[in-house]
């Protein structure tokens, strides 16, 4: 060995380090010169183009609220089923008769080991010990990768089918990503009719695979049924909290009402059931940053139905630092943009057994292309908002809130119209929260 291969191995340990730091705050740095150059150029706009502008992003950002009446009718056929179950202690398939065709179904749990080593052992256990379906009929399969082994926790994990005869421990050779487990999953033998799918960090609620199958009995025609996520870790952080409300409005009210309006559902990643055919010839897409997202799209052009069921419940975490969510969002947002634009063509063309009616064509409209821009609208918005404070600092308390919320007469009525909304919003959650509250078990 020569003096100077240790000095060339060393550059190139330090070459990948400094790829590896420009691609990681790459997207964080244009984001925050966005941000910059958008507030310098509202700065620098006359009187007359802000007062277009203003009209034009305040209007966007408000249509929002019809979100918030769109979902009234699924919250209020959830909670009526919720609260029959509480007075009578029967199921829907227990009263109609149709409790014997309950179907097989196969929980996956998706694991990526060394994020989730402290975690894996006790969600396996609850979901063996915790959920609440026919014995015969529930096979709870771990699937997971690790790029190293992981002792003793690996066999520990691989034990745990002697104690649970429905338990499957699946290590998924050459896997480096969630897709690639999956794929492999769904090339072994299963009896399963239905397929649900679930993050690590995920607790379904005990009766979430039997809401999920009364679904599926109630309704021939639906394909995929996604249930709603509730953040526990709220007590964390101040971004659990944050996190929580906003996932309250998007699977409690923008997904109940998007499917209400347009008859258009999502598969949204974890607590989402598949029909087993289905999904075992559809697969992942391993080179989509969102595969579930694509997924439901797929699935949706081939003229699948996708319904969203808010007793369907269940648990995760939400991010504690900024540092965490600020990735997490990149690649949710980076994903998006992807699969919007594979999927665009969905606007134009027909499902291989029928047509896509107008409606149908204009809630894809809203999701792939409105839903895209939304984002940059409502920075604008904020970045429109700053260059206010910039150009007219305001002396006193009052006068801030009158820059901000109500500089043209046309403001006050979006602004107390968003107001009734959100307040809406927080009483349609909070009655789910009502008849739905549960604490998953502690982990330990």
């Amino acid at each position: 060995m020569t003096s100077s291969e240790p000095v060339g191995t060393a550059n190139d340990d330090a070459h990948t380090a400094l790829s590896s730091w420009i691609t990681e705050w790459t997207p964080s740095a244009f984001v925050v010169t966005y941000l910059i150059a958008s507030t310098a150029i509202f700065v620098c706009c006359n009187k007359e183009t802000i007062k277009i502008l203003y009209f034009f992003y305040i209007s966007t950002n408000s249509a929002c609220m019809i979100d918030s009446f769109l979902g009234l009718a699924p919250v209020r056929t959830a909670r009526e089923a919720t609260i029959a179950i509480k007075h009578g202690g029967r199921f829907p398939s227990d009263r109609n008769g149709k409790v014997k065709d309950l179907p097989i179904i196969d929980i996956v749990i998706v694991a990526y080991l060394p994020n989730e080593k402290d975690i894996i052992r006790h969600q396996v256990l609850y979901a063996c010990k915790k959920l609440v379906y026919p014995k015969d009929k529930l096979n709870i399969n771990l699937v997971y990768n690790t790029p190293i082994p992981i002792e003793p926790l690996e066999t520990e994990l691989a034990r745990l089918p002697q104690q649970y005869k429905t338990l499957r421990v699946i290590k998924a050779p050459g896997s480096t990503s969630k897709a690639d487990n999956l794929n492999y999953f769904f090339t072994l033998k299963s009896n399963a009719d239905i397929i649900g799918i679930f993050d690590t960090d995920h607790c379904p609620h005990p009766y979430n695979p039997r809401w999920a199958a009364e679904r599926f009995l109630a309704d021939d025609s639906v394909d995929i049924v996604q249930g709603r996520c509730i953040v526990y870790n709220t007590s964390e952080s101040f971004y659990a909290k944050m996190i929580s409300i906003e996932f309250d409005r998007i699977y409690a009210i923008s997904h109940p009402g998007r499917r209400q309006m347009f008859g258009l559902g999502l598969f949204c990643g974890s607590n989402g059931y598949w029909r087993a055919p289905l999904l075992r010839k559809h697969k992942m897409d391993g080179s989509m940053l969102t595969e579930d997202i694509d997924s439901a799209l797929r699935a949706y052009g081939l003229g699948k139905q996708i319904v969203h069921d808010m007793n369907v419940v269940s648990f995760e975490t939400a991010p504690n630092t900024f540092a965490a969510f600020w990735r997490q969002r990149l690649r949710w947002a980076q994903g998006w943009s992807q699969a919007s634009i594979k999927h665009m063509p969905l606007l134009w063309t027909n499902p291989p057994n029928g047509n896509r009616g107008f409606n149908e064509r204009l809630g894809l409209f809203s999701l792939l292309f409105v839903r895209e821009i939304s984002h940059h609208l409502i920075a604008q918005h904020v970045c429109l908002l700053v260059s206010f404070l910039i150009t007219d600092w305001p002396s006193d308390l009052s006068k801030l809130v009158r820059i901000l919320f109500f500089r043209y007469p046309t403001a006050g009525w979006f602004f107390w119209a968003t107001f009734i909304a959100v307040l809406l919003t927080l009483y349609f959650t909070e009655q789910l929260v009502k008849y739905d509250k549960w604490n998953p078990t502690a982990r330990k």
